[in-house]
C-alpha cells in the first residue's frame, strides 16, 4: 500500500521515453490554445477586436440582442458606444461622443451638440472614468436623459492665463468622479458666465465636456480651441440579466454560468434598481465561463504556480504534492517535508481492520479518528493562517516589548471570537463596506467589542499590516476608536475594536429618527474633536486615514466623536511628505488632486475633512443620485453659494436655528479653505484643529452672553469644560 502511494505522477514521467513526454506537452499546449471564445461556428472577431460570448456578431451567436455587436459600426446593442475591447471581468472599453458649445464675440451660440447617451443595460464605470470639462470659465454636466436635472458636473476657472500642459486642476481643464449606475444621460457643456459682466479677460470661444477613462486624456493648451472632432476612451460595466445569482440559479436552463465557474452579483445593498450577475472561472481554471466547457483547467505544475518541494501532480482545478518513492509527508515547502515514518500506514490499517469487523466499536473508532483528524486539521489550518498573516512577526515584537500593556495589541484566539459572535451569525452584523464586515461581539469578560472581518489582504503587505496593528493599538486618544488587538488564525485577519454605541454622524445627519439631536453646538464639538484626533494621528504615527467621512465617525451616548475604520489607511515614511498609491476612498470625499495623480498626502485627508464640515453645515449627503441643478456637485455648489453671499440658502435648518451668524460664516470659510483644489493651499490639520478650538470657545462665550444656555449648562461649561 505504501509503495502504491509512493509512485507519483512525477516518478512515472521520469520512466517515460522523452518522445512520449514531448507528445504529452504538445497535446496539452494545443488543447489550451484551442479554448473557445465564442459559440461553435460563430465568428469571434470584428477586425482585430475579439468578441467573446455572451456577445456575438450574428444572430444565434449572442445571448440576446442586448449583446449584439455590429461589426460595420463596432456598436453594441445599437448604442453610440464604439467598441474597442471586451473583457471577461465585466468591463468593456470604447468611445463616446463629446459635448460642446461654441460662441461668437457677442456670446451667442454658433454651433454645438449635447449627445444623448443610451447604453442599453451597460453602465458607466464610476471607478474607472472621469467627467472632464475643457475651456476657460467652462462648465460640463451629466444631465438626466430628459435634460431636466443633473447627476454631476464640474467647473473650470475664469480666465485663460497660466494654462499648463498636463494640468487638469481647474485652469482650462477640470475633472470630477462619475456617479455609479448610470446608463442614460446627456453630456452638456457651456460657458459658465456667458452674458455676464466678466471684465477684460480673454476667453476661448468653445467649451467641451466629455467622459474619459482615468489616464485617457492629457490636457494641452491648444485643446481649448479645437476638440470638436476628438473622441476619448470610456469604460463600461456589463453583466447578465437583471437578477441576482440566487434568482438566476433557480432556472438552470437560462443560467449563464457554465461548469467550473462561479457566479458574482453586481448588485449592491445600496442600489437594488440595477441587478445582474456575471460569471468567472473557478480558481484553477481559465477561459470563457459563459461557454460549455469554456473554463479549462490550469496546469499549476507548469512553471512556478505551485509550492511542492518534490513532485507536483496536476488535478482538475488544483494540484497535489507528493514525496519520493518510499517516503511519506505532504511534500510542501511549508509542510513537514518527507520522511520514512510508517505511523500513518499503521493507523490506516487499524481503521480498515476495524471497519471490516463490522462492529459498533468500529463506527465509534472511525468517528473518534475522524473527529481527531478534523480537530488536527483545524489546528494546522489555524497555525498556517497565523504564520501567513504575520503572527510570528507580531509575537516577536510583543516578546521584545517584555510586557503586554494596555497600550499594546493583544492576539485573540479564533475560538474566543467565534464564541463572542455566535460563530459570526448574520444577526450580529452591524456594518458592511467594500473592505469587510463588522460584527458585534461579547467577550467572556462581558466586554462589548466590534470585530472587523476583512474581505482580503495582500500577502505582500503582511508586515506593514502588523506594523499598523501595533501603532494603532498604541494610539491613546479619546476621539479615536481603540484598537484592542487582532486575530490571525483565520484566512483573513480579524481586527477587534472597542464597541461604540450611538451610531455614526451619517445616521444623525440623514436619518429622520436622529436629525433632531444635531444642534449647531453639537456639530461644532464633533468637528473639533474629529480634527483633534486627526492632528494627533498625523503627528504621532505618520498615518493617512484616506477615508474620512460621516459614516466613519462614530458617536458615544454623550455625542463624543470617535474616528474609526483605518482599513485603507497608509503610512508615509518619516522622511517623506507623500507616497504614490492606487486611489482608494469614498466618492465625493476623495481629494480631486489625489484622485487625478495618485499622490497621497496629509492634505488629502484635509479635503475629505472639509467635505465633512460641509455635510455638518448643510445636512446634505455628499453624494446623492437625486441631484438637482442647484445641488450640482456639493463642494462646488457650497463654495459658489458662499462666494455669492447665499450661504443661508444651503444651511441645514438646525444650524440656522441654533447657530450664531458670524460663527457659521467662520465655520463655512474654514470648510472652503479645506476644499482648495490644490493641496498646498489647504491648511494642515493642526491649523484646522486650532481654528476650530478658537471658534468653539468663541461660540460658547457668545452663548453665555446671549443667555442661550440654561443655568446648569452654564455651570458645567464654566467649571468643567
Amino acid at each position: 500500500m505504501a509503495k502504491s502511494r509512493g509512485i507519483t505522477t512525477g516518478n512515472l514521467l521520469k520512466l517515460l521515453h522523452p518522445f512520449t513526454i514531448l507528445i504529452v506537452i504538445l497535446s496539452r499546449t494545443k488543447a489550451e490554445s484551442e479554448v473557445a471564445l465564442s459559440l461553435p461556428g460563430c465568428p469571434d472577431k470584428c477586425g482585430n477586436i475579439t468578441i467573446p460570448y455572451p456577445f456575438g456578431t450574428i444572430e444565434g451567436c449572442y445571448l440576446s440582442k442586448k449583446y449584439h455587436v455590429n461589426c460595420s459600426t463596432l456598436s453594441v446593442s445599437e448604442t453610440k458606444f464604439k467598441l474597442l475591447h471586451i473583457s471577461f471581468d465585466g468591463y468593456m472599453r470604447g468611445l463616446l461622443p463629446i459635448g460642446y458649445r461654441c460662441y461668437n464675440t457677442s456670446h451667442k451660440i454658433t454651433i454645438g451638440q449635447e449627445p444623448k447617451i443610451k447604453l442599453s443595460r451597460f453602465r458607466v464605470s464610476s471607478t474607472e472614468n472621469l467627467l472632464t470639462v475643457v475651456g476657460c470659465d467652462a462648465r460640463a454636466n451629466m444631465k438626466t436623459a430628459k435634460g431636466e436635472g443633473y447627476y454631476t458636473g464640474c467647473l473650470s476657472m475664469t480666465g485663460c492665463d497660466g494654462l499648463t500642459r498636463g494640468s487638469c486642476l481647474g485652469m482650462g481643464c477640470s475633472q470630477v468622479p462619475v456617479p455609479p449606475y448610470l446608463t442614460r444621460f446627456r453630456i452638456h457643456a457651456q460657458s459658465n458666465t456667458r452674458g455676464e459682466n466678466v471684465g477684460n479677460w480673454s476667453y476661448n470661444n468653445c467649451t467641451y465636456g466629455f467622459l474619459v477613462e482615468k489616464g485617457g486624456y492629457i490636457f494641452r493648451k491648444k485643446d481649448v480651441d479645437n476638440l470638436k472632432k476628438r473622441a476619448f476612451p470610456v469604460v463600461l460595466e456589463w453583466s447578465v440579466d437583471y437578477i441576482t445569482c440566487e434568482e438566476a440559479q433557480k432556472n438552470m436552463s437560462t443560467y449563464a454560468c457554465q461548469e467550473n465557474s462561479v457566479c458574482l452579483d453586481t448588485t449592491t445593498e445600496s442600489n437594488r434598481t440595477y441587478q445582474g450577475y456575471r460569471c468567472q472561472c473557478s480558481k484553477g481554471y481559465q477561459g470563457n465561463p459563459y461557454l460549455p466547457n469554456g473554463c479549462q483547467d490550469v496546469d499549476e505544475c507548469q512553471g512556478a504556480q505551485h509550492d511542492c518541494k518534490y513532485d507536483c501532480s496536476n488535478v482538475n482545478g488544483s494540484y497535489s504534492c507528493s514525496c519520493p518513492l518510499g517516503q511519506q509527508g505532504d511534500g510542501r515547502k511549508d509542510g513537514n517535508g518527507c520522511s520514512y515514518t510508517q505511523g500513518i500506514k499503521s493507523l490506516g490499517n487499524s481503521v480498515y481492520w476495524g471497519i471490516s469487523m463490522g462492529t459498533s466499536a468500529s463506527f465509534l473508532l472511525t468517528f473518534i479518528i475522524y473527529w481527531g483528524l478534523r480537530q488536527r486539521q483545524i489546528m494546522k489550518s489555524r497555525e498556517r493562517f497565523f504564520k501567513k498573516n504575520g503572527g510570528l512577526i507580531l509575537q516577536k515584537v510583543l516578546f521584545e516589548s517584555k510586557q503586554l500593556s494596555s497600550h499594546m495589541a493583544k492576539i485573540f484566539a479564533a475560538r474566543d471570537l467565534e464564541k463572542a459572535t455566535n460563530n459570526f451569525q448574520k444577526t450580529n452584523i452591524i456594518g458592511q463596506g467594500g473592505y469587510g464586515t463588522v460584527y458585534k461581539g461579547t467577550l467572556s469578560d462581558k466586554t462589548m467589542v466590534a470585530i472587523k472581518k476583512a474581505k482580503s489582504i495582500d500577502e505582500s503587505q503582511i508586515e506593514q499590516f502588523i506594523n499598523e496593528v501595533i501603532i494603532l493599538s498604541e494610539i491613546s486618544h479619546p476621539n479615536v476608536v481603540k484598537l484592542l488587538g487582532c486575530c490571525l488564525e483565520t484566512q483573513t485577519p480579524l481586527l477587534i475594536y472597542e464597541f461604540v454605541t450611538n451610531k455614526t454622524i451619517f445616521h444623525h445627519l440623514h436619518e429622520q429618527d436622529f436629525i433632531s439631536s444635531m444642534t449647531f453646538e453639537r456639530r461644532l464639538n464633533i468637528a473639533t474633536q474629529t480634527a483633534e484626533a486627526l492632528a494627533h494621528i498625523y503627528s504621532t504615527t505618520q498615518i493617512i486615514h484616506r477615508d474620512i467621512k460621516s459614516l466613519n465617525i462614530l458617536l458615544t451616548d454623550d455625542y463624543t466623536a470617535k474616528v474609526s475604520d483605518f482599513g485603507i489607511s497608509r503610512f508615509i515614511p518619516m522622511d517623506e511628505t507623500h507616497i504614490q498609491t492606487l486611489v482608494h476612498g469614498t466618492l465625493g470625499y476623495i481629494d480631486p488632486e489625489y484622485f487625478r495623480s495618485g499622490i497621497l498626502t496629509e492634505k488629502s485627508d484635509v479635503y475629505s475633512f472639509g467635505m465633512l464640515l460641509v455635510e455638518l453645515l448643510t445636512g446634505r449627503k455628499v453624494f446623492s443620485r437625486d441631484r438637482t441643478e442647484s445641488d450640482l456637485g456639493l463642494a462646488a455648489y457650497f463654495i459658489s453659494s458662499l462666494e455669492r453671499g447665499h450661504l443661508l440658502q444651503v444651511l441645514d435648518d438646525k444650524v440656522k436655528k441654533d447657530g450664531v451668524n458670524e460663527h457659521i460664516r467662520y465655520f463655512a470659510r474654514l470648510a472652503k479653505d479645506c476644499l482648495e483644489l490644490e493641496g498646498k493651499k489647504r491648511p494642515n490639520m493642526v491649523r484646522v484643529k486650532e481654528e476650530l478650538n478658537e471658534l468653539r470657545q468663541s461660540y460658547l462665550k457668545s452663548s453665555i452672553m446671549s443667555k442661550k444656555i440654561k443655568h446648569d449648562d452654564l455651570y458645567e461649561i464654566l467649571y468643567f469644560d
